[in-house]
């Protein structure tokens, strides 16, 4: 077999067999396998020739993904197959881009894990669900989070969330929206509570007023509709109660309904 036509093209070379088959190849393989026109190849030396310029290939479309910013293993190794690399030559490649440090699942996470420390807002368990996705062994992350205290962390989307809410909540019901809100995000009960129990929240008694005959009113229209004496109140008290109002508030703002 021999080589009878070289031509540059965009990112590879078209390479001609016996100007019958044609071939693919990165200037890696020109260049490693010393090709030029004329040259005459052994079945043997052709299949290595493809083997490697799949490998070329495969490791200049990972490269391109990663030049964008970093990834883990598990999603070069999806873009690899998206782009129809052969599954043989995929963990070749894995193994080159790791030992050039292109890939690297440990420093990935702690970078991941030091951002959101000072800028994100998620809780050890929301961070090692979201890494773990990316395909970061469960054993790693649990290794990098244990080291990692996320209380101050906790204390500042606490205060977010106290400015966010105070005027639309009593008290009761904006301790548990946040405290919630916290434990939504990733961060353990205790540190939800600890964090929580550091907001200086005092009752707005006027503030509570205020709300409570909002909420009151809206409850009234709607359930009227249905009910009415006893069964009414007893349904409005509920209603209420469950929104984080006291009882003894109930029963004064419902002397003005029954």
């Amino acid at each position: 077999m021999k080589i009878t036509k070289i031509e540059k093209k965009k990112r590879l070379y078209l390479v001609e067999i016996d100007s019958t088959e044609k071939l693919y190849v990165t200037e890696d393989t020109i260049v490693r396998f010393m090709m030029t026109k004329g040259m005459v190849l052994t079945p043997e030396e052709l299949e290595t020739i493809q083997s490697f310029a799949q490998f070329s290939y495969g490791k200049n479309l990972a490269l391109y993904h990663l030049s964008f910013k970093k990834r883990t293993e598990k999603e070069v190794r999806d873009y690899l197959s998206h782009h129809d690399i052969e599954p043989n030559i995929i963990p070749d490649i894995i193994k080159s881009l790791k030992a050039d440090k292109w890939i690297d699942d440990k420093a990935y996470a702690q970078q991941v894990i030091e951002a959101n420390k000072h800028t994100g807002d998620k809780g050890a368990y929301a961070l090692k669900q979201k890494l773990m996705q990316k395909g970061i062994a469960s054993t790693l992350l649990d290794e990098l989070l244990g080291n990692i205290d996320l209380s101050s962390l906790a204390e500042k989307i606490a205060k977010k969330l106290y400015r966010k809410y105070q005027t639309k909540l009593p008290e009761k019901k904006l301790k548990e929206k946040i405290q919630q809100n916290l434990v939504t995000r990733g961060f353990n009960f205790s540190q939800a509570k600890i964090a929580t129990s550091r907001l200086s929240i005092e009752k707005d008694i006027q503030l509570e007023e205020s709300l409570l005959e909002k909420e009151l009113e809206k409850a009234y229209q709607r359930l009227s509709k249905r009910y009415e004496g006893y069964d009414l109140r007893q349904r409005l008290t509920q209603t209420l109660a469950r929104k984080g109002y006291d009882f003894d508030d109930i029963r004064s703002a419902l002397r003005e309904y029954f």
